[in-house]
C-alpha cells in the first residue's frame, strides 16, 4: 500500500450540483471494438476512435477486451516477434494520443517479461501506462490451449521494479489495485475473462483490498446459453464483492476457424444491471453507466462481514496501490446513464412487480397467521375506513384464515364513522366487508368523541369549529381504544393497519391511536407499494363486486378523514400536510436502506421526478399519477422528511407492536433495521441540505 501525503485543497476537483461526480458517480464504459485479425494498428485505430467517443460523453473508465490489440484467437500468431513488437508501438501510440483526455483506458495486449509471454491488461492515462495486469488462470481445457503460448501469474510475480513497455517502465503484477488521484473514492482492479470463473476470482481478493469497481476483459466465445452464465457471473460476483463489475467480450472480426464471439458487454452494481450493450453488433460500440462508488463504500461500511472477510484474507503489503495521477475528471451535467426507479419499492418490470407482490402478501400472510397459531386467537377485530391500509390488511386478514381453514366470520371488522367520515369511503368499506364475507359492523364514534371533547373542555364542545391536533386525536384514539376493548370481549386481538410511510413520517396517534395494534401486517410495508398489493390481489383473487370496490378504494383520495371539508368542499388531505407520498417513500428508501446525505437523495429524486416523460413507470400506475416535481419542490418536502423522521417521530418508532419485515432494508422496527434514540434532532441532515442543494 502506497501512502502519499495530502493534496493541497487548493487543488480539489469542484463540480456542480447537477454533475454526477459530485454526488459519487463514476462513469464506465466497456467497449467494444470491431476485432482485425493479428493487425495492432487497425486494432488501435479502433481504440483510440472509441476512448475519443468515450471521453466526449464524460467517461471516466474504459475497458477493453482480452488481447484487443492483438486479436484472441489468432493461436500460435501470438508468439511471433513482429506481432509483439507492433503491438507495444500502438501502446505507446494509444498513450501518446490520449494523453490529454482525462479518462483512463484498459487494453489487451500479449506483453513480453522476462524471457515470458503473458496475457495482460494495461492502464493507459494521461500519456503513461500505470500498470500490467497479467491473467492468472488460463483455460487448458476445451478450446482454450493458453498455456501453449501464456504464462500465468503468480505470488512470485508481486509488483517490484515493474515491466519495460512501450518506452515505459509500468507497474507489474496480479497484485495492483488502481486509484485515481483527484477521485481518491474511485478504485478499481483489473481480472481477464477465465480468471471469474475460477472458484477464487482474483477480482475477489482485489475488493477486499478496497477496489469498488472491478473490470473484466474477456474473449469468451458465444455457445447458446452461455451470455446468462456470464451475466450471472457478473452479477453474483458485483453482489458478493460489494461492488461494481465491468464486463466486457470480444465480438465481430475475432476468426471464427472454430469458434464465434457476440461482443457481450455488461455493467452490474452490488448485483443490478445498470447497462447492457448489444450482442452481435458489427461495428464497434459503447456500453456506459453511471457507477455509485459512495454506495459501495456505505453498503460495505453496513456489511461488518466484507471488513471481518478482509482482515482476515489481505495483509499488509500483498497488494500495490498505484495513484493514478489527477486529471481533473468528472462526468459533466447531464442526465445519469443508470436506471433509477420513480419508486423504490415497485419494480419498473411488470413480471419483478408480480413476483414482488407475490411475495409481500404472502409474508404479510404468513406473519398473522404463526401470531394466530402461538396465541390460540380465534378471532381478530380490525377497524376499516374504506381506505388503503385497513384494506391491505383485512385482504391479509382473509388470507390467512382461509389458510388456516378458520371461518371469515371471526374476522371482526368494524367502521367507525367520525365527524368527517365520508359517505363515499363508508359506502366502500362496507361494500369490501360484505363481498369478503367477514363480520362487519358500524360503531359510531361521534357521541363517545362528543362526550370526551367536552369532558375536556375542548372549544369545539361549545359550538367552536375547532379543528386542531387535539380533536382529530380524540377520534383517532377513541377507536384504537373500542377496538381493544372490541378484542377483550371477543377473545381475539387487534390487527394493525398503519403502514412503514406513516411510521417514517409519524403519522400515527400515539399509544392508544393507530400507532398501537396487538400485532401489525402493515409495518413493513411502503405506501406506494400497498396501492399495487392492493391492485394485484384484487386482479389475481377477486371478482365481481370485491373487484370494484378495491379499484374505488385505490382511486380515493388520502386522507384521515377527521377534519370536516372547508367551506371549499376540500376534503382534509394527507399529501397535503406531509407530502406525496412518491417522494416520502423515495426519501425513505435512500435514507434508511443506504445511508445517503440528504443533497444526494435530493439530486436522485430530481433524476427519476424531474421530468415525467423519462424513464419507465410501474405497470398499470395511473396516468393522472404520472407527475413531475421541480428540485425546488422536492428540496422543500424533504426538508420536512427530514425533521420529521429525524426528529419528531423516532419515539414512536422505539414502540412499536410486532410485525413481519416486507422489504429489503424497510424495517423501522427498533428490534430490527433502524434503532435511533427517541431524542434526536435533524439539524445534520438540514444543514447538509442547506449546504449542497441549491435553492
Amino acid at each position: 500500500m502506497s501512502i502519499r501525503p495530502p493534496k493541497d485543497r487548493a487543488l480539489a476537483v469542484t463540480h456542480a450540483f447537477q454533475s454526477p461526480a459530485t454526488h459519487g458517480f463514476v462513469r464506465v464504459a466497456a467497449a467494444t471494438p470491431v476485432v482485425h485479425i493479428a493487425d495492432p494498428k487497425s486494432n488501435a485505430d479502433e481504440h483510440i476512435a472509441l476512448i475519443r467517443q468515450a471521453a466526449d460523453q464524460g467517461v471516466d473508465l474504459i475497458v477493453f477486451p482480452e488481447l484487443s490489440l492483438s486479436a484472441y484467437a489468432i493461436d500460435d500468431l501470438h508468439m511471433q516477434a513482429a506481432l509483439l513488437e507492433a503491438v507495444e508501438t500502438e501502446v505507446g501510440r494509444i498513450a501518446e494520443t490520449i494523453k490529454d483526455l482525462k479518462i483512463t483506458a484498459v487494453v489487451g495486449a500479449p506483453v513480453r517479461h522476462e524471457g515470458r509471454l503473458y496475457n495482460c491488461a494495461i492502464v493507459i492515462a494521461d500519456g503513461w501506462l500505470w500498470g500490467v495486469v497479467p491473467k492468472t488462470y488460463l483455460p487448458n481445457y476445451r478450446e482454450y490451449y493458453e498455456k501453449r503460448w501464456f504464462s500465468p501469474a503468480s505470488p512470485e510475480l508481486a509488483p517490484s521494479g515493474g515491466v519495460p513497455f512501450a518506452g515505459q517502465q509500468a507497474a507489474f503484477g496480479a497484485h495492483l489495485i488502481f486509484s485515481i488521484e483527484d477521485r481518491p473514492e474511485v478504485t478499481f482492479g483489473v481480472e481477464i475473462c477465465e480468471d471469474y470463473w475460477a472458484p477464487l476470482p482474483p477480482s475477489t481478493r482485489q475488493a477486499l483490498a478496497g477496489a469498488k469497481i472491478l473490470l473484466n476483459l474477456s474473449a469468451s466465445n458465444v455457445v447458446i446459453g452461455k451470455s446468462d452464465d456470464r451475466a450471472m457471473l457478473s452479477s453474483s460476483q458485483s453482489a458478493r464483492a460489494l461492488a461494481a463489475y465491468v464486463f466486457t467480450a470480444s465480438g465481430w472480426g475475432e476468426s471464427t476457424t472454430d469458434l464465434a464471439w457476440d461482443g457481450q458487454a455488461t455493467i452490474h452494481e452490488l448485483g443490478a444491471k445498470l447497462a447492457e450493450g448489444e450482442r452481435f453488433a458489427m461495428d464497434s460500440h459503447l456500453t456506459i453507466a453511471d457507477i455509485d462508488v459512495d454506495r459501495i463504500a456505505q453498503e460495505r461500511l453496513r456489511t461488518g462481514t466484507f471488513a471481518d472477510c478482509a482482515r482476515r484474507e489481505i495483509k499488509p503489503g500483498d497488494y500495490v496501490d498505484v495513484p493514478i495521477r489527477e486529471q481533473g475528471r468528472g462526468a459533466a451535467e447531464g442526465p445519469l446513464r443508470r436506471p433509477l426507479d420513480r419508486f423504490p419499492f415497485v419494480p419498473d418490470d411488470a413480471a419483478r412487480l408480480d413476483q414482488d407482490c407475490f411475495e409481500a402478501f404472502n409474508i404479510q400472510v404468513q406473519g398473522l397467521m404463526r401470531r394466530l397459531k402461538s396465541t390460540g386467537s380465534k378471532k381478530i377485530v380490525i377497524g376499516v375506513s374504506g381506505g388503503l391500509d385497513s384494506t391491505q390488511a383485512l385482504l391479509v386478514a382473509c388470507r390467512a384464515f382461509d389458510r388456516l381453514e378458520m371461518p371469515r366470520t371471526d374476522i371482526l371488522a368494524y367502521t367507525m364513522p367520525g365527524f368527517a367520515t365520508s359517505e363515499g369511503t363508508k359506502s366502500n368499506a362496507w361494500t369490501l366487508m360484505n363481498s369478503l364475507g367477514v363480520t362487519g359492523a358500524e360503531l359510531d364514534i361521534r357521541p363517545a368523541a362528543e362526550q370526551m371533547l367536552k369532558d375536556i373542555g375542548h372549544p369545539f364542545a361549545d359550538g367552536q369549529p375547532v379543528h386542531d391536533i387535539t380533536f382529530e386525536n380524540v377520534q383517532a384514539g377513541l377507536r384504537t381504544d373500542y377496538l381493544f376493548r372490541l378484542a377483550n370481549q371477543n377473545n381475539g386481538f387487534v390487527l394493525g393497519t398503519g403502514d412503514l410511510s406513516e411510521l417514517a413520517l409519524g403519522w400515527a396517534t400515539y399509544g392508544v391511536g393507530d400507532h398501537m395494534s396487538h400485532y401489525n401486517v402493515n409495518g413493513g410495508v411502503a405506501k406506494t407499494l400497498i396501492r399495487h398489493l392492493i391492485r394485484w390481489v384484487a386482479e389475481k383473487e377477486h371478482d365481481g363486486g370485491a373487484r370494484d370496490v378495491l379499484h374505488a378504494i385505490l382511486a380515493t383520495e388520502i386522507s384521515p378523514e377527521l377534519v370536516p371539508a372547508g367551506a371549499d368542499g376540500k376534503i382534509q388531505s394527507t399529501e397535503a400536510t406531509v407530502g406525496p407520498y412518491a417522494l416520502n417513500d423515495f426519501f425513505l428508501f435512500y435514507i434508511t436502506r443506504f445511508g445517503l446525505k440528504p443533497s444526494k437523495v435530493a439530486y436522485l429524486a430530481h433524476q427519476a421526478w424531474g421530468d415525467a416523460s423519462k424513464g419507465d413507470w410501474p405497470a398499470h400506475h395511473p396516468e393522472a399519477d404520472r407527475v413531475e416535481y421541480d428540485l425546488a419542490t422536492i428540496k422543500a418536502w424533504l426538508r420536512k422528511f427530514l425533521i420529521r423522521f429525524f426528529q419528531t417521530s423516532q419515539f414512536k418508532r422505539s414502540a412499536l407492536p410486532n410485525g413481519p419485515k416486507v422489504v429489503t432494508g424497510g424495517s423501522l422496527s427498533p428490534r430490527g433495521d433502524w434503532r435511533a434514540p427517541s431524542d434526536g434532532n435533524a439539524r445534520v441532515w438540514l444543514d447538509e441540505l442547506d449546504a449542497n442543494v441549491p435553492d
